[in-house]
């Protein structure tokens, strides 16, 4: 029988990963019924297929096209269920305008949550606590009984949270709280979107996809 990963050793492992997308912002790891594709870990992810797809595609050209403005801010994308949330800095407000209008412009893209400030870039330090806030509040959810973690996207930036999701109300309220119960955590942003008990019961109904079975080699 597998043992649990301690804590300390979950959190450690939490930082790394979250690390890791930091660095690669743009490469984001594409879930596929319930298994991560390029690594080992299974995660529950209550988007369609195609809104994975898609939303990985979202976050790959709206990155290129803002790099592309020769702004000096540092700016941030995340797409959830083809919502695209925007955070960082930029330094004027005629930056910011031109980079949500980039950005609102991505093929696919539902709907941007703008939620860039207008202040000099964060620090290296100021990002790299950013980090480490996000590992912490991955492991107070996947501690909490009574929520599915991996059905809730974590976003840090100077010490705010942004939690993006299709979630229940009852599932909102029990994130952002337990977010905001986090050391460091400074404020809780809900970017969530909001789905009934009845249509997370048919979600969770959904049987999982079936591999094909492996065709014999050739003799």
């Amino acid at each position: 029988m597998t043992q649990p990963i301690p804590a300390p050793r979950r959190l450690l492992l939490l930082a790394c990963l979250a690390a890791s997308t930091t660095l690669l912002p743009a490469c984001a790891p594409l879930l596929f019924g319930g298994a991560m594709v390029g690594g080992s870990m299974v995660a529950i992810d209550r988007r369609t297929t195609g809104a994975q797809v898609d939303d990985a595609a979202i976050e790959v050209k709206a990155s290129s096209r803002i790099a592309a403005l020769a702004t000096l801010g540092h700016v941030n994308v995340t797409s959830y269920n083809r919502i695209l949330l925007l955070t960082g800095e930029v330094p004027t407000e005629a930056d910011r305008a031109r980079v949500e209008q980039t950005a609102s412009l991505v093929e696919n893209v539902r709907s941007v949550d703008d939620e860039l400030a207008v202040m000099p870039n964060s620090s290296f330090g100021s990002r790299s606590n950013d980090t480490y806030i996000t590992a912490k509040v991955k492991a107070t959810f996947l501690d909490a009984k009574d929520l599915q973690a991996p059905a809730i996207k974590i976003v840090t930036e100077r010490g705010i949270v942004y939690l993006m999701g299709l979630v229940t109300e009852r599932e909102a309220t029990r994130a952002a709280d337990l977010a905001a119960s986090v050391p460091g955590v400074k404020k809780v942003v809900r970017v969530f979107e909001i789905i009934t008990e009845a249509e997370l019961a048919n979600l969770q109904a959904k049987p999982a996809p079936v591999r094909e079975p492996a065709s014999a080699p050739k003799p």
